[in-house]
């Protein structure tokens, strides 16, 4: 079998789907808030090596049709390597349908439209994106590496190759002081964009980030799933999606799952939303039922 390079991480959309690690760890790893690959060094993959796991992934899923490359952002890769993993891929599952990746603006913004358009027509049709929020200063203080401007730029360039977005939002990132902001300017890069998923999480700092993450703030106060559900209620107020958008809030930190198509369904969720907090503790979900 796969010796895979541990931790692993996926998506949650890719539980049932065949995970190849083209690279191992993140080429940006600079997020402060994130606690994923901080035990690993980025490095790419021999392509032969991963050709051999392809080979022994297709024996004993010979049926499988989406691929995820990991680990963190496998669209970093040069593209000719891409290309040549991609076309293994095809050749070996002959009912694939969907090769997705972790991507950030960067990586986005570093390959040429002609790039783009040639991984999605060899099947990498869909991006993990994190946009965690759409503030200048928010994006300095958690390092992401680039400005709102950039991440926009990014996703409509991704957009415009046909390549799929899913993309995350982390509510209660600015804290008490840049609550208001962060909603704001985030949600004016969906409004400015077309991506095809949405999700929002809640902050959660785990051991070995917290003091790191909190460096960078003056006074960070933390919100509570109160204020949190205020900032989804205004999140969903002021998104106009130029597209269909379908929207969740299902992540394991998530105080209240939602689910729901935007716009279609904006006006339902925001009643689940205002009724929650009219109800206040009952309509959450326990603590102890949440992770990060």
């Amino acid at each position: 079998m796969i010796n895979y390079s541990f931790p692993l991480y996926r998506p949650p959309a890719e539980a049932d789907n065949v995970i190849l690690q083209a690279t191992y760890g993140c080429s940006h790893n600079g997020c402060t808030f994130c606690s994923m690959y901080k035990t690993k060094k980025y490095q790419v993959r021999e392509i032969g090596d991963l050709f051999k796991d392809i080979d022994t992934l297709a024996r004993v899923y010979p049926d499988a049709n989406k691929v995820f490359l990991g680990d963190g952002d496998a669209l970093s890769l040069p593209t000719p390597y891409l290309i040549g993993v991609l076309q293994y891929l095809k050749r070996s599952f002959p009912k694939l349908s969907r090769v997705s990746v972790y991507a950030t603006a960067q990586n986005v913004l570093e390959k040429s439209d002609d790039e783009l358009r040639l991984l999605q027509e060899n099947s990498l049709n869909l991006i993990y994106f994190g946009i965690e929020t759409g503030n200048d200063e928010l994006l300095k203080k958690i390092n992401k590496g680039v400005s709102a401007d950039q991440i926009i730029g990014s996703l409509n360039k991704a957009s415009a190759a046909k390549i799929k977005i899913s993309a995350t939002v982390i509510l209660g990132i600015g804290g008490e002081e840049y609550t208001r902001v962060h909603i704001k300017d985030t949600a004016a890069i969906i409004n400015a964009t077309t991506i095809n998923y949405l999700s929002t999480l809640q902050l959660g700092l785990e051991k070995g980030v917290k003091e790191r993450f909190l460096n960078y703030f003056d006074h960070f106060q933390m919100l509570n799933d109160y204020q949190i559900l205020d900032e989804q209620k205004r999140f969903l107020e002021l998104l106009h999606p130029a597209n269909k958008v379908i929207f969740r809030s299902n992540h394991a930190s998530n105080a209240l799952h939602l689910a729901g198509t935007l716009p279609k369904d904006t006006t339902r969720l925001l009643y689940t939303l205002k009724s929650a907090l009219a109800i206040g503790e009952g309509a959450l979900i326990p603590n102890r039922f949440r992770g990060f």
